[in-house]
Parts: C-alpha cells; structure tokens; sequence
C-alpha cells in the first residue's frame, strides 16, 4: 500500500534533510519556529523554478517587464494599500493548551497536544475571535519612536504599482503590459506549518499585468489558462491540479474575480497559485494618497483611463514543496525499494550524474573530462566514483537527477557512453561527441512518467 498522508510528508521531510534541499533554520540553537534554509540542492530547485517562471512570464513575451522594488518602503504605502489597518486574520486561543489558531480554520487546525483533535475537541474553550495583524514592523534609525516605525512588506505587488508610471515612461509602454518581480515577503502567520507549505519569510513570484477596463475578462481569461497549463508543462500531475474560481463572499473587496490553481496535497486541497481581477483599486488609492497622476493616455483614442489590474501570484517556496511532493515515488524494484524524484529535467537540481565504472584503467580521468564537458554546455553534473554503480544511480535517482553516464571500458576504445535514464531506468549507448545533443533532446521529449504501483 502507498503511504499514508503523515507518511508521505514524513518521507518528503526526511528527504529534504538527508540530502540537503531543506534544513531547519538555526537548528544547532534548537531553531525557530517554521523557519528553513534551504540547502545545496534545495538552491538549485528555487533558482531552476524561477528562471523557468521568469522564463514563461517574461523573457518569452514582448509585453511583460521585470522589477526588483525595496522590501522597506514608506509606511504610508502600506497605509493606503490598506495592510495596516485591514491586513488580518481572526485569531482565537484555546484556554487549555495555550495554542492559537485561525478562528476561519479551525477545520484544518489539530490540536497541538492531541494531534488527532480539532480544536475543541480536546475539551479546551476558545476564546472570542480578536484581528491580528500579519505585518511585520520594524524600525528605521537608532531610536524606537513612532516616526522611524517601518513594514516588512507583505507582498510584492506594492512595489509594482507605486512604479507602474516609471516603468511605462522608461520602458515606452502601453496597455496591455506587465511587470513582473520573484522577491522576499514576510507575513507574521498565526498557524505556519505543513513544512514550507505555509512559513513567516517566504519568496514570491508575482506580476501585475495593466489592462483597458474592457479588457479584464478575457485578459483574466488568458491568465488563468496560462498559468495552470505551465505547471502541467512542468510535469505536475493533472488529477492532483485544478483551477477553482472563488465564491462571493470569499472575494477581496477590490477584486471582481479571483481563481486559485489548486493541488492535492497529502493533507488535502490547498492553493499553489492565485489569479485575481485588481480592478483599478491599487493604482486609484495609490495616486489620491501621493497626488500622483498614474492614469494612461490613449494618444489614437484621445481618453485617459486608470489600467485594470490582472494578477497571477505564487510563493515560490510552495512551488518547490508542490514538485517535491508531486515527484516523490516509492516503487518496488525487485526486492528493493526505489525512492525517485521525477522532476522535470527543466527542474533537476543536478541534470547528470558522472560516473567512471571503476576506479582503475584510466576511467576516473576519463569521468572527469566528461563532467567538464557537461559543465561547459551549462549541464550541472555530479561526479561520483564511490560505491557500486548500482548504489549510484540510486542516490540519483532519490535526488531526481534524470540522466546518468557511466564511463566504461567501450568509452575508451570506441568513444561512447552508457547514458541511463531515471525515470525508466533504461541505459543507451551514446557517442561522446554527441552526448550533449542528446540530452537535450531527450530533455525536450521528456513527459511525465506514468506512477508505478508503490511497495506493499
């Protein structure tokens, strides 16, 4: 039978650790509260996920620009953004355990002494729901006085619009256009948990895409549909994926729709990405607080108008756990058990592992001029001499490295190379001096595997 759901995230937690994607932050002081670093590996994951979002978004398009704004801006953009005074969540305390829990989600809140309970069910009394606010104050200079009071920003999307007339004057842009950033934000959550599901300093990738008023619904559209359809591109399963557009009286009161692109998690259904219409609300509020005119002049229609606002937006750290979870598999080889990453070789922190045969006959030196090779095509490599090959290509395989080349007795007599494929773990022969070429094709045709059945 396949794992259990706390298996499952179990495995995935161990994993992390073990092979170096994710730590828990200061962890030789006891650490601190769902806070991680994230290790060599878990590195590669974050930078490979966000140029193939950077990618998608905005080198590919003609019409969307990047941004890199402060975290630290003037408080009164968080004022006028609404965040300070309306950037809560309600908050209720269980009187027997002391635990805090979002009064709004109790449903999926356990009981932190009693894991198998919810919230009052552990004979523990709530208290009244009471807002607490997730932003993250600070202060600017040497003395803690009112006037050096500061936000870290919650969001990046604050940024983009105090720079929307700049960039569109620099950059000599019109409606319909984008502006995209992947940056830190910080929000003082009341329940983080599930891993780096849900964390206090997480990094996100967001775009704000301005559009003509009568434009927003098939731009919402647009958005919606290319958003989902890049992580089925990426390999996400499609019976794990869904798009699910919010009710009513789930929308923020500037938003005229908002869909979330949902995966099924080993915990349940929760949002990976979300889609929302901003209306004209940001860049209004924004231009009557600072007396900045951040409208749009139409020259051929002679009209000014204040942009519609299309936002996609992802924590990129839910991104990486989303691939790593969907990834994972256990599949029963034999007597053994395989544990494989299937990622996207677009994703794979380590896109070849080099391996000589042996340790004698010229091959080590051989291995190390084919890792060279690769490196130099931009192929991130690992070279590996130690153990038997078998054992190798398992501690790939566990890390979703998708290709490994075995150097061997032929490559030095006739200049080829065992190339093994993780996810059918099947072996081709392939000249050396058409290794890279190949790679990348078999990169380009990959699709994801078909899960085999896990081990009893």
């Amino acid at each position: 039978m396949a794992k259990q759901a706390t298996g499952v995230m179990d495995a995935i937690v161990s994993l992390c650790k073990r092979r170096g994607f994710i730590f828990q932050a200061s962890e030789i002081y006891g650490g601190i509260g769902n806070t991680y670093d994230y290790g060599p590996l878990g590195v590669e994951l974050l930078r490979r996920i966000k140029d193939a979002w950077w990618d998608d978004v905005v080198v590919e398009r003609a019409n969307v620009v990047g941004l890199d704004s402060a975290i630290i801006q003037n408080p009164t953009v968080w004022e006028t953004s609404g965040h300070v005074g309306g950037f809560s969540d309600p908050m209720v305390d269980c009187k027997l355990c002391k635990a805090r829990f979002r009064a709004d989600k109790l449903d999926d809140a356990r009981c932190p002494k009693k894991p198998s309970k919810k919230p009052t069910e552990c004979q523990g009394e709530l208290t009244e729901p009471r807002a607490f606010n997730l932003m993250f104050k600070t202060h600017i200079g040497a003395v803690e006085e009112t006037a050096s009071v500061a936000y870290l920003r919650p969001e990046t999307a604050q940024g983009i619009f105090l720079n929307f007339k700049n960039v569109m004057e620099a950059g000599r842009l019109k409606p319909p256009f984008g502006i995209a950033q992947i940056g830190k934000s910080f929000r003082n959550e009341i329940t983080p948990g599930n891993f780096v599901f849900r964390t206090r300093e997480f990094e996100q990738a967001e775009m704000e895409f301005f559009v003509p008023p009568e434009e927003e619904q098939q731009w919402y559209d647009y958005w919606r549909k290319a958003r989902y359809d890049w992580y089925l591109n990426l390999g996400l399963n499609p019976d794990k994926l869904r798009m699910r557009e919010h009710e009513t009286d789930e929308l923020a009161h500037y938003s005229t729709a908002t869909a979330d692109i949902e995966y099924l998690y080993p915990f349940g259904w929760g949002e990976l990405e979300g889609v929302a219409c901003r209306t004209d609300f940001d860049l209004k509020r924004h231009s009557e607080a600072s007396g900045t005119d951040l409208v749009y002049f139409d020259p051929q229609a002679k009209e000014r108008y204040t942009p519609f606002v299309i936002e996609p937006a992802g924590g990129v750290n839910r991104m990486a756990l989303t691939f790593l979870i969907d990834a994972y598999e256990e599949q029963q080889v034999g007597k053994d058990v395989r544990t494989v990453l299937h990622f996207s070789p677009q994703l794979a922190p380590i896109t070849v592992g080099v391996f000589p045969l042996v340790k004698k006959d010229g091959m080590p030196e051989k291995a190390a001029e084919v890792e060279a090779l690769l490196r130099k095509a931009h192929l991130a490599s690992f070279y590996d001499e130690k153990g038997a090959i078998g054992r190798r290509y398992r501690r790939q395989d566990e890390i979703g490295t998708p290709y490994c080349v075995t150097i061997d007795g032929d490559t030095l007599s006739d200049g080829t190379v065992t190339l093994r494929h993780r996810d059918s773990m099947e072996q081709e022969k392939v000249a050396l001096d058409e290794l890279v070429q190949v790679i990348h094709e078999r990169t380009a045709a990959w699709e994801r595997p078909v899960p085999q059945a896990g081990p009893e």
